[in-house]
């Protein structure tokens, strides 16, 4: 069959399958794209004539499609995920940022960005990067690090095995990630000869590793032999479907769980063996619990540092941790046992294998104590009325109180995602979406359509402060253009407060955090006269104004009602913190200095530092 590059492309991924428990699927729902000289004549020209098979989506910014790609694609567990394509240059380089936070979250999201000449007729072309140590080298080379596969078609010859080896590592629990296919502009327009069967449909079996025995049979030696036990809950528990699973097992075992943020929602939140958040961002409940455990069984964490409080949480000198998770390199992690399995596979044996044990009663008690203490903290946080302006765990609780249990709250960056992971209170496995692999100022408007678009019948509420707001809103602009209704809770407390509090706390006074007009003496005017509400307007959406707790209540429901992308503005008081973790992180301060709260701060991080540890 002869066809251009573009189009065979085009044509390959619109019959590529995936399947896991018989249940089957399309891998690619569309291609989100943005045309240049790149890509128009190829890529697009390929997807005009082949509408029918690969559903085009236009976006407004390069980056923030790839953060719908991984946006749905975390909502379809991995199963489903969009393809994006840009020209060369500007377009190919904004997606770095994309790039890295799929690879960092496990991802998998397909990039297709044009490239320079692969015949070199008329060097230097627009938009080329000149580099006198090779003229293979393009912006592309940008991407190499932040991929999981990397690739450059400079023959139509070389398209059918990287196109597979692409499928190869998109469709592997353990190895996805962005995968970058560079497509020379004039290869993209190449036509050649293309055997049928690379366009027959073809199945991804997405396997369920089984557990070694030798290694699952360790395992169980080292919980029966725990006194004080914590499971720790990732991602990989939501992904691999295992959310049932856990709660048979936690319930016959009586072992807690505590949740990272990416495996919030493993268990509901008023389960009886749910803690909570774990880490910097966890609750007291949770945290308390891991000080003092003596064994940590993982099920699908990576143990970043936010969940092991920069590895000074788990404080027991005698802690041993088992780690079941389907990528070896994290099973192996802080010394553990490695189960290197599925984790709904290695769950339901290992209940088998310890049928019969469980915690002692005093270990059960002391784990509902802890449970209702700090849910009288939320308590008291969600209905702490301070006045005007609202506190952001006011909003947080309106948004919790009026969202249904199956409807989805997204957030990435700023101090939001801690006050969610330790506030939220999470009915579903899918109902909580914050991105904190990478925690990338920008995503939340653009991730909050992927999920929509993965899930039309949930109503999904994203929460913003100002700073990521600034950061990437356009895509406010597609959701209108798609017909996609999203409700956008848009935080105003003129500045970054996330950093302003760390910056704070590492004796640097808020220098720099603040949205504020420059004097004599700095930054530290009078906040910006900026309006985002009316600019939420300009970009299509319909924005309703909140001046208090009860106003936002009931311009919450208005939203809920609408059937538009609506926009919520409501102000804040940076300076009202939500309830504490008591859990340190990482963050160096200066050694030395002339500021007197600097010198402070560097006193605690000396005494706090004492408390970190290495497992080995």
């Amino acid at each position: 069959m002869r066809l251009t590059v573009g189009q065979a492309l085009i044509r390959f991924l619109a019959a590529q399958d995936v399947e896991r428990d018989g249940a089957r699927r399309r891998f690619f729902a569309g291609c989100f794209g943005i045309f240049g000289h790149g890509n128009v004549a190829g890529i697009g020209q390929a997807l005009l004539e082949h509408a029918d098979d690969l559903p085009f989506h236009m976006a407004r910014n390069e980056q923030a499609m790839v953060h719908t790609a991984a946006g749905y694609a975390r909502m379809n567990d991995r199963l489903a995920t969009f393809a994006c394509t840009t020209s060369i240059g500007p377009g190919a380089t904004n997606m770095v940022t994309g790039a890295a936070l799929a690879t960092v979250n496990r991802l998998p999201v397909l990039l297709l960005p044009g490239d320079i000449f692969a015949t070199r007729p008329a060097d230097p072309v627009l938009q080329e990067l000149e580099d006198a140590r090779s003229y293979d080298m393009s912006v592309n080379d940008c991407l190499k690090p932040v991929s999981k596969y990397w690739d450059r078609i400079n023959r139509p010859e070389q398209l059918p095995s990287a196109l597979l080896a692409a499928m190869r590592v998109l469709t592997d629990p353990a190895e996805t990630g962005a995968v970058t296919l560079a497509l020379p502009q004039d290869v993209q327009a190449e036509a050649f000869d293309w055997p049928e069967e690379l366009f027959t449909r073809r199945v991804w079996h997405v396997a369920r590793p089984a557990p070694e025995p030798a290694m699952l049979e360790q395992a169980a030696v080292i919980v029966r032999g725990a006194e004080r036990p914590l499971i720790v809950a990732g991602g990989g528990v939501i992904y691999a479907h295992a959310t049932d699973d856990l709660r048979v097992f936690a319930e016959r075992t009586g072992i807690p769980v505590a949740e990272t943020q990416a495996g919030k929602g493993a268990l509901p939140w008023n389960h009886e063996c749910s803690v909570g958040a774990l880490g910097a961002t966890g609750t007291t409940a949770a945290n308390t619990l891991a000080r003092a455990a003596d064994v940590v069984l993982g099920i699908g964490t990576r143990y970043s540092d936010f969940t092991t409080a920069s590895h000074s949480l788990f404080a027991d000198p005698g802690v041993r941790f088992v780690n079941i998770n389907v990528a070896r390199p994290d099973a192996v992690k802080l010394g553990g046992v490695p189960v290197v399995a599925d984790a709904r596979e290695a769950v339901r044996t290992l209940t088998g294998m310890l049928d019969g044990w469980a915690v002692k009663g005093t270990y059960r008690a002391r784990t509902k104590n802890l449970i209702r203490r700090w849910n009288s903290v939320v308590d008291g946080a969600f209905g702490n009325r301070h006045g005007t302006p609202s506190t952001q765990a006011e909003v947080i609780g309106i948004v919790n109180e009026e969202s249904g249990p199956r409807d989805v709250v997204v957030c990435a960056a700023g101090s939001m995602p801690g006050d969610l992971h330790k506030l939220w209170r999470a009915r579903d496995p899918k109902g909580y979406h914050v991105e904190y692999g990478y925690s990338c100022m920008g995503y939340e408007i653009a991730g909050g359509l992927g999920v929509k678009l993965a899930a039309p019948d949930r109503e999904v509420f994203v929460l913003v402060g100002d700073g990521s707001y600034l950061m990437m809103a356009q895509e406010l602009t597609t959701a209108v253009a798609e017909g996609v209704k999203l409700i956008v809770v848009l935080v105003q407390n003129h500045g970054y407060a996330s950093i302003g509090n760390l910056s704070e706390s590492v004796g640097a006074a808020r220098f720099g955090t603040r949205h504020r007009v420059r004097t004599a003496t700095g930054l530290d005017g009078e906040p910006i006269p900026v309006d985002l509400a009316a600019n939420a307007a300009s970009l299509g959406a319909d924005v309703i104004r909140a001046d208090d707790a009860e106003g936002f209540r009931s311009a919450l429901r208005q939203a809920i009602a609408s059937f538009r992308t609506t926009v919520v503005h409501i102000e804040t008081d940076p300076l009202i913190p939500a309830p504490g973790s008591d859990a340190w992180w990482d963050v160096p301060v200066a050694e030395a200095s002339a500021l007197e709260d600097t010198r402070q701060a560097r006193a605690r991080y000396d005494h706090d530092k004492k408390s970190q540890r290495r497992y080995l």
